[in-house]
């Protein structure tokens, strides 16, 4: 840095000007190199090191996103001592004492859902390609992709939500596809003149007769209401390594094959009645005939 002075100085004519660009290329040669040089064995080294462990992909998105951070923290902390700026940590201390309080108020939200998204990454409640419900069921999609701050699902209807990770943290959340497999229950209402025996082993040869539909764990049905004009019978079926579209189509054959059957063995599937009682009282029907006998 010293030899390059006289030169700086006879070009900028001012020895403080010759050192502050003296300075600056410093920096900026020293920034570019570390960091080059960071990126091209550090963060492959990283990620060779999550693929040895064997990290889903929402694992190690994060950490690789954290090693870039530390590399180029890395470069400006060696940057700013090659070019005699003076302790890097020592100004950042000073400058975030300063900005804390600032800092803390204006990023309570970021705060707030980076840590939730460190819960997610630790706890796993979810996984990139999982189908899962929020918010008491009122949003459901696929897991696209989840970050240090939001995480983002693709819905059945094709959109995309941005989802802060502390949404998916404060509240209860569905993971309807955890351990590769999915229950399905459907309430079938029969007729109370109905054999419940026969329509449950209807229900029950439906189930196994359908490809998807698990044998292991196998169909059950249970008694399980006594409605006003109906008996309730709930079917239990399980299938496996489901997608939202899987689920929609295997309900739905099988609740059409179902039902044919209880058509082809006279079981009824009835629908509520309701019974209107009372009467009508007309008021001044004298006058209404006298008005009308006068037109």
């Amino acid at each position: 840095m010293v030899e390059a002075l006289p030169f700086l100085e006879r070009l900028l004519g001012d020895t403080g000007y010759a050192l502050a660009v003296t300075k600056a290329l410093y920096f900026v040669v020293s920034f570019v190199a570390i960091y080059v040089l960071g990126r091209l064995t550090v963060i492959p080294l990283a990620g060779r090191f999550l693929d040895r462990r064997n990290l889903d992909n929402h694992a190690k998105k994060p950490l690789v996103k954290l090693t870039k951070f530390a590399v180029v923290f890395v470069a400006v902390t060696v940057a700013f001592g090659f070019a005699d700026y003076g302790n890097f940590l020592t100004a950042l201390a000073t400058i975030a004492a300063a900005a804390t309080l600032a800092i803390g108020f204006a990023m309570q939200d970021v705060i707030a859902n980076f840590v939730a998204g460190v819960f997610i990454y630790t706890d796993k409640p979810f996984k990139i390609g999982d189908w899962v419900e929020w918010d008491g069921g009122s949003y459901s999609g696929v897991v696209e992709d989840i970050g240090l701050r939001v995480t983002r699902v693709r819905t059945f209807d094709n959109e995309l939500l941005t989802v802060p990770n502390s949404q998916l943290t404060d509240g209860v959340i569905k993971n309807p596809v955890e351990g590769d497999r999915l229950r399905l229950k459907f309430l079938f209402g029969i007729g109370y003149d109905d054999d419940i025996d026969e329509a449950t082993e209807i229900i029950v040869e439906e189930a196994e007769a359908h490809p998807d539909i698990m044998d292991d764990p196998a169909p059950s049905v249970r008694l399980t209401e006594l409605g006003d004009s109906s008996v309730g019978l709930q079917s239990r079926i399980w299938i496996s390594d489901p997608s939202r579209g899987d689920y929609v189509k295997t309900r739905g054959e099988y609740v059409t094959a179902v039902k044919e059957r209880f058509d082809a063995a006279g079981i009824d599937i009835p629908y509520p009645n309701r019974t209107l009682e009372g009467g009508l009282e007309l008021t001044n029907v004298e006058g209404m005939v006298e008005a009308t006998g006068d037109d």
